[in-house]
């Protein structure tokens, strides 16, 4: 029998403490009904002050290579946000499942975080969720989703969604991958991986832009 010095701070529950199979019950009630308020992976800070982020000018000195995707859609910026906290997990990311499986088998091999995190719950985030191996680093509800790479890369990675009034009444969809090399070898590593960003990023656009219309027609 254990210390029990606590109880001395915080008193036991009316009914009685929960043991190992009822705690067990519970947890696995909670991920059914995807309702998991946190979970291990998003013990990290969120950002380091040090490090390059996305948001810096062109004079702060770091070199960096964008990938910017515009769309434009009648779905409604709710509609947009709500597809878009569906990535990653059992979601995928909307185009070439099978390439992003890929990457995460690569990264796994290089002794990266890989697929393996997934994520805490099936249709929202929150600031500091993972994502498999991206972290949510910017969360502004209807308006801006960011994620940061935490992949084995030569360089610092970013992946982010910006939503905003278009023209004609119409909303518009910002999708931009940043990344900051790190010496020669992270730019052989942008231009290595240049041609699967040719395929990929067109399409997970294009599949979130018809994921968000197929809802505003239900």
């Amino acid at each position: 029998m254990g210390s029990r010095e606590i109880d001395e701070l915080i008193a036991p529950p009316a009914e009685g403490l929960c043991d190992y199979r009822r705690a067990v019950q519970l947890a696995l009630e909670k991920m059914d009904a995807d309702a998991v308020p946190t979970s291990w992976a998003t013990a990290h800070p969120v950002t380091a002050p040090a490090e390059p982020l996305p948001s810096d000018p062109d004079w702060s000195g770091h070199k960096a290579y964008t990938d910017i995707r515009r769309a434009t859609t009648t779905a409604t910026e709710a509609q947009l946000f709500s597809v878009l906290q569906r990535l990653g997990g059992e979601s995928t990311y909307f185009a070439f499942p099978g390439l992003w499986k890929l990457r995460g088998l690569l990264d796994k091999l290089a002794g990266g975080v890989g697929s393996r995190r997934g994520r805490r719950s099936h249709s929202t985030l929150a600031l500091g969720d993972v994502l498999d191996w991206w972290r949510v680093e910017a969360l502004e509800e209807n308006s801006l989703l960011r994620l940061r790479a935490e992949m084995r890369a030569p360089g610092r990675a970013w992946l982010d969604y910006r939503i905003q009034k278009g023209t004609d009444g119409q909303t518009e969809l910002i999708q931009r991958a940043v990344f900051f090399p790190r010496g020669l070898a992270g730019r052989c590593y942008w231009w290595a991986v240049y041609p699967f960003h040719a395929a990929i990023f067109p399409a997970t656009i294009a599949n979130i832009v018809r994921a968000a219309q197929k809802h505003e027609a239900d």
